[in-house]
């Protein structure tokens, strides 16, 4: 399969990646005890970025842009309001894309991915609307260069692509995409959390016929503690969907895994994944890029495609300073081979409790079906966060 079939620009800008808003500091903006409290949080980033490619789709080149990292530029409205004994909440957010004006000119993407209810007791919190899923969750959500720039290449057009880097989707985790769910998250027994959702199936099947006749199941265990001067979370989760037809079932199935440990200003970060018909990049809604008959499933035979992705890391933290080093790659073993690994070396510069500048060096590197290319970034940003 050649390089341009797979080189798939709508990726940029079906990708808008993802973080934790509880990170940032909301501003309250309405708070009655009788009606609600109301808050809004937003974060905005921009880089000067560099890239040289290698042998990619379009050639050797070196491009230069100025756009968002890794996360989008968002904005954030949450609501909660106690009723008796349980305290019901919601959220909203909108993810930007400030990187348009070559490909969108006026017509700027705004992607909604958060739109849900909560509700909350001594028995847990049920999550209703559209979210990011479990899957893989922790992995990217705990990922040290989270805030930073990442990997881009020309391979899945991302360098002149109007959406965001793709960080360490594709090279060591698959994305947790956001989708229609049902959670049930468990209170805290002891550090333990658990969590399940019931998830709007994705059509991995490519057949007349295909349907879903149950929803994709996804969970997620997770501890966090803290012993003497040291920190750990530790997780494991697992998918499950089932896509039917006449021509042949397609199973997608996944186990996530990983841990992150703190000693003092040292955080070390290992995690990965493995399973079949997840694809590489996206589980099972990279059916919805129309590849799934190249990173699924063999379309002749309807046979799961086997798909595996690690990431390890390393950062410390002194004052202001953050430096990370980070090194990841998934791969899709079939008799047409998928590689892509990816590396990051980044220092990040807390300069108030608002503003970050960031300075990284990422390398991105396919090999296999898609052909070869490397592609090598450096990005020089600031995240502004509220």
């Amino acid at each position: 399969m050649k390089n341009n079939k797979f080189a798939c620009k709508p990726l940029a800008v079906a990708l808008l990646a993802l973080s934790s808003a509880s990170a940032n500091a909301a501003i309250t903006i309405y708070d009655d005890a009788e009606v609600a409290t109301v808050s809004v949080d937003a974060s905005f980033n921009t880089f000067y970025t560099t890239t040289s490619v290698d042998n990619g789709p379009n050639g050797d080149r070196d491009q230069s842009r100025v756009k968002m990292g890794f996360l989008p530029n968002w904005l954030g409205m949450n609501f909660s309001k106690q009723v008796g004994d349980m305290k019901v909440g919601g959220r909203s957010s909108f993810w930007v894309t400030i990187n348009d004006s070559n490909s969108g000119v006026t017509s700027t993407g705004i992607d909604v991915r958060q739109f849900y209810a909560t509700l909350d007791a001594d028995w847990g919190q049920v999550l209703i609307g559209k979210d990011f899923t479990l899957f893989n969750r922790n992995n990217i959500f705990l990922d040290e260069i989270l805030i930073g720039y990442g990997n881009v290449n020309d391979t899945l057009g991302l360098v002149d692509g109007q959406g965001v880097s793709f960080g360490n989707i594709g090279s060591g985790y698959t994305y947790p995409f956001p989708a229609s769910q049902i959670r049930y998250t468990s209170p805290s027994f002891g550090g333990v959390k658990i969590a399940v959702a019931a998830i709007d199936p994705s059509p991995v099947n490519g057949a007349p016929d295909r349907e879903e006749s149950a929803p994709r199941i996804e969970g997620e265990i997770t501890y966090s503690g803290t012993f003497d001067n040291a920190t750990i979370t530790s997780w494991v989760g697992f998918l499950s969907q089932t896509s039917e037809s006449d021509m042949g079932d397609v199973d997608s199935t996944g186990t996530s895994y990983g841990v992150k440990v703190g000693f003092g200003g040292l955080s070390l970060h290992a995690s990965g994944y493995s399973g079949e018909g997840i694809g590489i990049l996206l589980g099972p809604t990279e059916a919805a890029l129309g590849l799934a008959g190249v990173t699924m499933y063999d379309p002749a035979t309807y046979n799961e495609l086997d798909s595996e992705g690690y990431i390890v890391q390393a950062s410390y933290k002194m004052d202001a300073h953050r430096v990370v080093l980070s090194y990841g790659e998934n791969e899709i073993e079939s008799s047409d081979y998928i590689g892509h690994e990816g590396m990051q070396a980044a220092w990040f510069y807390g300069y108030n409790s608002n503003v970050t500048f960031a300075v990284e060096y990422s390398t991105s590197e396919f090999s296999g079906i898609l052909g070869a290319e490397e592609a090598k970034t450096i990005a020089v940003g600031a995240i502004v966060n509220f």
